[in-house]
């Protein structure tokens, strides 16, 4: 990622990425607790501290807090360990953490916490203060990159399991099928439709091609994903798989040119499944220029039906080829940012970064 593209993803009451990366280089204690590095190729989150070996520039972002870390895809350092300070500090965190840790997969509620002896604000304030997360965000934000990663190398579901870090394969099972909507035995080998993952600087995504074209491109917790992968597997009769395509590393490498700033189109060939109106809405969309943003109602105009915003509305949110179809440049009558599949706190990131790929006028004169 290029370096004025790490500024506009950046807090700016934090020093510019270009110093952060320096007192990474350096291993400066100076911001510890107060930033950390997300390193893109690895779906890691580290201390500037971190004895590990130093990723590329364009690799990093810098956020502010652990969450912010977790909620864009991203993993705590096994080597650096960077709950460990809050864990340290406070023996009910420590506690939950292992808790975490060890049951992985379980889907952790109030009453656990409190069957812990824990008061619930008591911890909710902990980890919103240590963390800028609760500790049930936490929980719910646990990974199976690992072992997806694991089967698309062609590793079996027990390896995957294990590489996963799941003592139970039947825990495993539960927790990949929340996530993609199946148990990873339904989805190992081969397939007329292949799934793979794709980290981005923004949060993992799952891409879903055939040979010729991408079906799908979503983040992993957009709530719709397991709706969305069900419906791909049935119209393949269940014929899907874990692996990449062509279409999956062109959108891959596309990902990568447009976080890096260097281009905001995709030209991947994609499969469009919708109607006829939601694809003239989908149409229109992609005729947003990046940098610019419309409301449902001008969309609805575009196209003909002024009357049918809620139908735009819905048309938007049926997409499930996030970027794409730029989707994230929709937003309200008066200006403010409206729903979105991947979060509000990711759209407006987009469209931040996207601020820089806006066509500047030419002067005259």
């Amino acid at each position: 990622m290029a370096t004025d593209t790490l500024h506009d993803l950046f807090d700016l009451t934090l020093p510019d990425p270009a110093t952060l990366y320096r007192a990474l280089l350096a291993r400066e204690a100076t911001y510890e607790g107060r930033v950390y590095v997300c390193v893109a190729t690895t779906g890691i989150f580290c201390r500037l501290t971190c004895p590990a070996r130093k990723p590329l520039a364009e690799n990093c972002t810098f956020r502010p807090t652990i969450g912010e870390c977790i909620e864009a895809g991203f993993r705590p350092c096994k080597r650096c360990h960077p709950l460990q300070p809050a864990a340290e500090a406070d023996p009910m965190i420590a506690a939950l953490l292992a808790a975490l840790d060890a049951r992985p997969a379980y889907r952790f509620g109030e009453e656990d916490i409190t069957r812990m002896g824990y008061d619930l604000s008591t911890v909710r304030r902990a980890f919103k203060r240590h963390f800028g997360m609760t500790f049930l965000d936490m929980a719910r934000h646990r990974r199976l990159r690992e072992g997806f990663e694991t089967m698309a190398l062609g590793g079996s579901v027990i390896a995957a399991q294990q590489e996963a870090g799941f003592q139970s394969a039947s825990a495993f099972r539960a927790a990949f099928a929340r996530l993609i909507g199946c148990a990873p035995g339904d989805i190992a080998g081969e397939g007329r439709l292949l799934a793979d993952w794709i980290g981005t600087p923004l949060g993992d995504m799952i891409a879903i091609s055939s040979p010729t074209h991408l079906h799908l491109l979503e983040f992993v917790e957009r709530r719709g994903l397991p709706a969305e992968i069900a419906r791909l597997r049935q119209g393949v009769k269940g014929a899907l798989g874990i692996g990449s395509t062509a279409p999956t590393e062109q959108i891959r490498a596309e990902l990568g040119a447009y976080f890096a700033g260097r281009s905001a189109d995709f030209a991947t060939p994609v499969a469009l499944d919708g109607s006829a109106f939601t694809r003239a809405v989908w149409a229109e969309l992609r005729r947003i220029p990046a940098g610019e943003s419309v409301s449902y109602a001008e969309i609805a105009r575009r196209i003909g039906t002024p009357a049918a915003i809620r139908a735009v509305a819905r048309a938007n949110g049926a997409n499930q080829l996030a970027l794409i179809i730029p989707c994230h440049r929709v937003i309200g009558a008066d200006g403010a940012l409206t729903g979105y599949g991947g979060g509000l706190w990711r759209k407006q990131r987009l469209l931040e970064i996207e601020a820089q790929y806006r066509v500047r006028p030419q002067r005259t004169g």
